[in-house]
């Protein structure tokens, strides 16, 4: 019985934070939640920077490249920022495409929170840019996590890219993802 209540709690928890998600820029007074996630090997495993481990490099990162960035914000509960999510556009005869990236502090994992901020950005981003086609993500192949995310959020998984590029010095294989704008109905 008592196993049964803690899990309800939680599932209670998981879902009242899911409605207090927000997504905003992200900001240099964030710097030191920022710093919760950015510094954590294990949410860093698959990403392709290296774990920050000062608050100096963290500020210099959200100063030059989040802010300036066309589409970066912060996932926030409660307006906190737990974790960011991006879109990078391409240019050229690849600007019918965007990569969608995103990141969340572990302790935030396994509650729905990046499945509905992907479901936000979809939302959004073939609105907000409108010469976009198509949104497609890259997951490595064993971030079994992001790869459900993207599939709970209707996106299609169309094959893996057998080592695609070197990811902290070992060449990876890559699941490619992706949503067009005719796939998705809001």
């Amino acid at each position: 019985m008592e196993v049964t209540s803690v899990v309800q709690l939680d599932q209670t928890k998981a879902k009242d934070e899911c409605l207090n998600l927000s997504l905003r820029p992200l900001q240099v007074s964030d710097v030191d939640d920022f710093m919760v996630w950015a510094s954590d090997e294990k949410v860093t495993r698959f990403c392709t920077w290296e774990p920050y481990t000062n608050k100096e490099d963290g500020l210099n990162y959200i100063k030059n490249t989040v802010v300036p960035h066309p589409w970066f914000r912060a996932i926030c509960v409660d307006d906190r920022p737990v974790g960011a999510i991006s879109v990078s556009a391409n240019s050229g005869n690849d600007k019918c495409r965007g990569e969608l990236g995103y990141v969340l502090a572990s302790k935030y994992w396994g509650k729905g929170i990046v499945t509905r901020a992907v479901k936000m950005v979809v939302d959004t981003i073939f609105v907000e840019w409108p010469h976009l086609e198509r949104l497609e993500a890259l997951v490595d192949v064993e971030n079994v996590g992001s790869q459900r995310v993207l599939e709970k959020a209707g996106f299609q998984r169309e094959g893996v890219l057998r080592k695609y590029f070197i990811l902290k010095g070992r060449s990876r294989d890559m699941v490619m993802f992706s949503l067009l704008s005719t796939d998705y109905h809001s």
